[in-house]
């Protein structure tokens, strides 16, 4: 999933959104039949991966999510109005290398856009602190959970999200997904 947000907000990556949002994320991560699995925060837009046993379950959960955001971001920076710039993108994850592939993509996206922008990446292998990879038990190199925070995300149940991409190796920190 995706969330973009309106032309001229400022980045969603600042660190007061970014904990509020995670504080959000925390308390909306396990709604029964929708669970948010794992997110990455860019500067205008937000990739979400989920489950939901329906389609309506799948509906109510994004417009909840959507409507956390939106109440964050104005919340946050002192404004009114609308935040999203339209509904949400889908995209179904069917096999473990599609989900293999999501998972690098969403956890590993801020080094996409870096990569893009023409960083040196190779050595540099951080954690993105605006996305759900700290909770993530699926990368190459150990990393462990901070013990201070609650995770922010639901454990994943489905076979694929939570066993299936296995299959297709462990996820280095250091990957640049689609480079």
């Amino acid at each position: 999933m995706t969330l973009k947000v309106r032309r001229g907000l400022p980045s969603l990556r600042t660190v007061r959104l970014v904990r509020e949002l995670e504080r959000s994320f925390a308390v909306a991560c396990e709604r029964g039949r929708f669970r948010l699995a794992h997110y990455s925060i860019q500067n205008d837009h937000v990739h979400l991966i989920v489950e939901a046993t329906s389609n309506m379950d799948l509906a109510c959960g994004m417009k909840s999510i959507g409507a956390r955001l939106a109440r964050a971001v104005n919340r946050i920076f002192a404004r009114r109005g609308a935040v999203l710039a339209d509904r949400y993108h889908r995209h179904v994850l069917r096999t473990p290398r599609e989900v293999r592939n999501a998972l690098a993509y969403v956890l590993l996206n801020a080094r996409r856009h870096l990569a893009k922008l023409g960083w040196k990446l190779q050595s540099v292998e951080a954690i993105d602190p605006a996305s759900s990879g700290r909770w993530f038990n699926g990368w190459g190199r150990r990393c462990e959970p901070p013990a201070h925070a609650p995770p922010t995300v639901a454990i994943p149940r489905t076979w694929l999200l939570a066993a299936g991409w296995r299959r297709h190796g462990l996820i280095s920190p250091a990957e640049v997904p689609g480079a």
